[in-house]
């Protein structure tokens, strides 16, 4: 009787896996969206953001702001962004983001854990990656799966999902601007 529970399990958590694949969001279901995101351009000079993380259950537990300042030399970007956290903490990232071909770009980053890998098309912009994010007095790597979408030429929406061992984290939803906030 329990291996027939067992398997019963094993076959709906496999129904599950494959119907959640199957819906996935794929970057060229994008392709023909305006106005069509050009990265490089978007990111030259300077661009601020607001954001927040949201936990699992959808509590906003930090809000914050970003100064970015892009610089473009050849293919690549480099983003230096400055985070002013609603509790008066900052922090510093920078990014140097590579063009690999029209629509593929990889990026680095201190506390990202390998490789960035980017995929745009259309209006959008979709961004993988590990951070080694501060948790407590020490750190947690966490997986991050960036959405962004270009919505005029000084604004873009980013909506980020975050992940540990599969299981959701939280939400990321962050605001970008080429006009000061």
């Amino acid at each position: 009787m329990k291996a027939i529970k067992y398997t019963g399990v094993l076959i709906s958590l496999l129904l599950i896996s494959m119907i959640s694949g199957c819906s996935s969001v794929k970057i060229q279901d994008y392709k023909n969206a305006e106005p069509k995101l050009d990265l490089f351009d978007y990111f030259k000079g300077k661009t601020y953001a607001q954001g927040q993380f949201q936990d699992r259950s959808g509590l906003v537990i930090r809000r914050f702001t970003v100064d970015i300042t892009g610089e473009v030399e050849g293919n690549q970007l480099t983003l230096d962004e400055r985070f002013v956290y609603n509790d008066g903490e900052k922090q510093q990232r920078i990014w140097r983001i590579t063009k690999i071909a029209e629509g593929t770009y990889t990026g680095k980053a201190d506390d990202v854990i390998g490789e960035a890998i980017g995929e745009s098309a259309g209006n959008a912009l979709n961004w993988r990656y590990t951070l080694d994010l501060p948790y407590k007095d020490s750190t947690i790597h966490v997986q991050f799966n960036d959405w962004m979408f270009l919505h005029s030429d000084k604004t873009m929406l980013n909506r980020a999902s975050v992940t540990k061992w599969g299981f959701n984290v939280g939400e990321v939803t962050l605001f970008f601007s080429k006009n000061p906030l």
